[in-house]
């Protein structure tokens, strides 16, 4: 498991034994080591470029998600679930809610 990927569900079920037959998650088993991009979208509204010069260091930029909402989770621009913002010990996580 990569040091960035981090299951905190100790009641999690074990997972389901795949048929025989071939399929996407079979391919994608077989090939752990495979990069790809992972994003969360995070809508800025009424952003302009002078807004976009004036950033620095402390900076904060307002966005048009409530603290509650759910935000899509993209592997190479495809939407792939739903997740929600967390602070785990020192720092920002995801939690996914949701899959596509």
């Amino acid at each position: 498991m990569s040091a960035a990927v981090h299951n905190i569900q100790p009641n999690s079920p074990e997972p389901l034994v795949a048929d025989p037959v071939s399929n996407e998650e079979d391919r994608l088993d077989s090939m752990p080591w495979l990069p790809f991009t992972l994003t969360l979208d995070v809508p800025v509204v009424r952003f302009t470029i002078a807004d976009l010069l004036a950033l620095e260091k402390g900076s904060i930029v307002e966005t048009a998600c409530h603290y509650t909402s759910d935000v899509p989770l993209r592997v190479n621009q495809t939407l792939v679930g739903w997740t929600e913002f967390e602070v785990v010990d020192d720092r920002l996580a995801v939690r996914i809610t949701d899959q596509a």
